[in-house]
């Protein structure tokens, strides 16, 4: 399966983007799907992960309350709802493929190329 995230982009302190991540080839709805980031400097962070059906979603205490996965497999794309947005969220954010909705990256075995995400203060 391939996988593309897009949305990033530059936003101010507060503000919202969502992102998505289209899948080809392999239909995504065989997989569970998670979200990352990766910040400079910094090792990759799970933010939240979805099963296969929807259901089971788990985010980060760093970000629960605030970003919200969801997924929609008639279209084959999952989205990460980003709200309230800080500075400390700028990175480059990944979205991967994998069997379980885990916290882990090597729980997934198909990676999105990134969007960067900058919030500014």
């Amino acid at each position: 399966v391939q996988l593309q995230a897009f949305g990033g982009g530059l936003v101010q302190a507060g503000g919202s983007l969502r992102l998505s991540c289209a899948a080809s080839g392999r239909t995504v709805s065989r997989y569970a799907m998670g979200w990352f980031r990766q910040a400079p400097g910094k090792e990759r962070e799970f933010l939240a992960a979805i099963s296969w059906s929807g259901g089971s979603p788990n985010s980060a205490d760093s970000v629960k309350g605030r970003f919200t996965i969801s997924r929609d497999n008639a279209k084959n794309t999952v989205y990460l709802q980003m709200n309230s947005l800080k500075p400390e969220d700028t990175a480059v954010y990944y979205c991967a493929a994998g069997a379980q909705p885990l916290s882990t990256t090597k729980s997934y075995g198909y990676w999105g190329q990134g969007t960067l995400v900058t919030v500014s203060s």
